[in-house]
């Protein structure tokens, strides 16, 4: 079952029935501070360089990347094909990037299918990263047989192994593996300001590391659209030519920059409470029946959380439907509806905070979830 496959309630949220939606942190909708911005916003012609909050947003991102430039996208799985093409100008060229990536599993591979990129799989261990010993024995040079390696990719919050945050040591030593080979390293970084929250460090921190990067403002920074590239300015100016062919020449975009400007902000000062909202609700389904649910907390790192359905009284989608549904036995005060999203892979569920999800919706969530296990436990299976 695709990820991206799963119920969000339709009912209302009136006071009387509470809909938490935890699907995804790209549910999110726009803050009264953006929608003010986004409608005050000068603009100009982003397509001849002139729209003046477009160009602030890329001087705010750039220097906050630590990086030369920046360039404003529609989509993250465009800022991801730029950068992929910018680097890999050649066609027949290779990278290297991990068998969980989103670039090669979620991104059509856009990459082959457009770019004429060969990707090249290495092992995503658990925790996100790689074995170097791998990648180092993957990377091809001369044999005309076969196409040359151009390029690393990296992902950072590792979203399928669960928002994992890549280690400074990690991104380190892949730096020194790719300028033994000569390879620029490229971050598909659609929760970096994630990962730097919890690390602790500015994001220029771990971009260090990289030679280009792909941030998302439209996940847990709570802009409605856009992603912002990052590299040097002559990487930003092919981007700037791929961007254009693939039809993401906007042009009064300001409107949308503006509540970018606030996202890399506002949205990034807050990061830190999805967190700790995310670590509250782990640590209350590690305290749940065990033969029901499993959870690591190792694994919670960011705002993703993916636990295990042990029983097999019913299956992950139907114990999301229950977590979806009013039942008169769950004795809770409202009638309270948590969305998630169900695989059949290891009985994974997935869920993530993000800013609409309070505090209180946190324990919410885990009284829903006492009332769910509870059922599930009392079945045979």
């Amino acid at each position: 079952m695709s990820m991206y496959q799963g119920g969000g309630s339709n009912s209302p949220d009136d006071g009387t029935v509470r809909v938490i939606d935890m699907r995804s942190d790209t549910i999110t909708k726009p803050t009264p501070a953006m929608r003010r911005a986004m409608a005050e916003a000068e603009v100009g012609d982003d397509v001849y360089g002139e729209d003046p909050t477009v160009n602030a947003l890329q001087e705010k991102a750039a220097k906050l990347f630590g990086m030369e430039a920046a360039l404003f996208v529609p989509t993250g799985t465009m800022g991801n094909f730029c950068s992929i093409m910018a680097h890999c100008w050649e066609r027949g060229s290779e990278m290297l990037l991990g068998d969980c990536a989103h670039i090669f599993i979620y991104e059509q591979g856009g990459s082959a299918q457009l770019g004429g990129i060969h990707p090249r799989t290495v092992r995503n261990k658990p925790d996100g990263t790689f074995d170097l010993d791998e990648v180092e024995s993957k990377v091809r040079t001369s044999d005309p047989h076969l196409p040359i390696t151009r390029l690393i990719c990296v992902e950072n919050t590792q979203n399928i192994c669960g928002g994992r945050v890549l280690p400074l040591s990690f991104l380190k030593e892949l730096r020194e593996l790719a300028n033994r080979h000569k390879l620029p390293v490229h971050m598909d970084g659609a929760r970096l300001m994630n990962a730097a929250v919890s690390l602790n460090v500015p994001p220029s921190d771990i971009l260090q590391y990289c030679d280009s990067v792909s941030v998302c403002l439209s996940k847990g920074l709570g802009a409605p659209v856009g992603s912002v590239i990052g590299g040097k300015k002559d990487f930003i100016a092919r981007c700037v030519r791929l961007r254009k062919v693939l039809g993401g020449g906007m042009r009064q975009s300001g409107i949308l920059a503006a509540a970018g400007l606030l996202a890399i902000t506002e949205g990034a000062a807050r990061l830190h409470e999805d967190h700790e909202n995310a670590r509250t609700i782990a640590e209350g389904i590690h305290s749940l029946d065990p033969s029901v649910l499993q959870i690591d907390l190792d694994t919670v790192q960011s705002n993703i959380i993916v636990f295990q359905l042990v029983s097999h009284a019913v299956t992950p989608g139907q114990f999301c439907k229950m977590l979806n549904t009013y039942d008169p036995n769950d004795s809770l005060d409202i009638d309270v509806r948590v969305s998630m999203l169900a695989t059949d892979f290891k009985r994974d569920i997935r869920c993530v905070t993000h800013h609409h999800i309070s505090a209180d919706d946190a324990q919410l969530v885990l009284k829903k979830f006492r009332a769910v296990v509870g059922r599930v436990a009392g079945m045979k299976g």
